[in-house]
């Protein structure tokens, strides 16, 4: 049986709302505390979200005893950080996407996630959606075939900002590292999937991007994974040039069409797929459910269900991918000109 836990939002932003809205949805978690740098955004937060105690400092929220696990939202370049000293202070952690800036980071908060014996899981939300797990099920199932082609994009057509932070690189600005972790981390999982594997690791990459001219943050990006197989991953994301958030799998006898890949479910609305096969049969058009449940209730369910069995991993999001999957970004934000030193 899963038990309930308790669970402390670090930080106050648009994303760490999402989170407490959706938490309140969740069949396990129960949000008891918030801390925020500024303690009128702690108390705000608090109340808007059923009077949690409200912390004027994330050390303050890390010290909270009724806090069990967690939820870091804070820019990037803040994530390792508090990762490891949640880590320290006993706290499991779901911390956003992407777990931090470069592999080594990525290493350092694995590290201390096993030292100190707590759960650690990258919140790539989308995962754990029913829409997600049922294209792991038709892949496995040979539904298409043996998987050839992953094509994902995740383009948000923006106008340029130069305080946002998809520009700004001193907030871990750019747009492989905000909108490609998708794309990557999709493309190893359905690899996986392919291989009868959690992920599959490329034994092939190549990358390029463009970098905004005044912000020098990157803006559009593309990538080609080879994964053991001759699987191929066509990969893109951008934030100036597409408006494209799609995915489509290819096989050897049909194919499967993503509209939705990385949100499903956002607002716990219905998604849908599309099977086709290539013998001319009808499609089949699959709809997958997820009523009255927001996205972010999903993750923490699988946290509280991996604590229930005794885990530290989520199986949907184990450590060495995420590892894997930070590996992959340093080359491909590299290939673009870009870099965060000093971050």
């Amino acid at each position: 049986m899963t038990a309930n836990l308790n669970w402390g939002i670090l930080t106050t932003g648009w994303i760490a709302r999402k989170f407490a809205t959706d938490l309140a949805q969740s069949r396990t978690g129960r949000l008891v505390a918030v801390g925020a740098r500024q303690l009128v955004d702690a108390e705000k937060f608090a109340r808007d979200f059923g009077g949690a105690r409200a912390h004027g400092s994330y050390e303050a929220l890390l010290a909270d005893p009724e806090v069990q696990a967690v939820y870091i939202g804070t820019p990037h370049p803040w994530h390792a950080a508090w990762a490891i000293r949640a880590a320290e202070a006993g706290k499991h952690v779901l911390c956003e996407k992407p777990l931090t800036l470069r592999r080594a980071d990525t290493a350092r908060v694995i590290a201390a996630a096993g030292r100190h014996g707590v759960l650690l899981m990258e919140a790539f939300m989308y995962r754990l959606h029913p829409q997600t797990r049922k294209l792991v099920e038709l892949v496995r199932a040979g539904a298409i075939g043996e998987v050839r082609l992953i094509r994902a994009s995740f383009n948000v057509l923006m106008a340029f900002d130069p305080a946002h932070r998809m520009f700004k690189r001193e907030l871990g600005g750019g747009a492989i590292l905000d909108l490609g972790c998708y794309p990557v981390s999709f493309s190893r999982h359905i690899a996986g999937a392919a291989l009868g594997r959690a992920f599959a690791e490329p034994v092939g990459f190549q990358a390029t991007g463009r970098l905004h001219p005044s912000a020098g943050t990157d803006e559009f990006a593309t990538a080609l994974a080879v994964y053991p197989g001759g699987i191929l991953a066509e990969l893109s994301c951008g934030s100036t040039v597409l408006n494209d958030n799609s995915a489509q799998i290819h096989g050897s006898l049909g194919w499967i069409d993503v509209p939705n890949p990385f949100t499903p479910g956002l607002l716990g609305q219905a998604e849908t797929i599309t099977v086709h096969r290539r013998d001319g049969t009808k499609p089949a058009v699959v709809e997958i459910p997820s009523p009255g449940v927001g996205l972010y209730a999903y993750e923490a369910d699988a946290v509280a269900a991996a604590l229930a069995r005794g885990d530290r991993e989520v199986p949907e999001a184990p450590w060495a991918d995420s590892l894997g999957i930070a590996g992959m970004l340093d080359e491909w934000v590299a290939a673009a000109g870009g870099n965060y030193d000093g971050l």
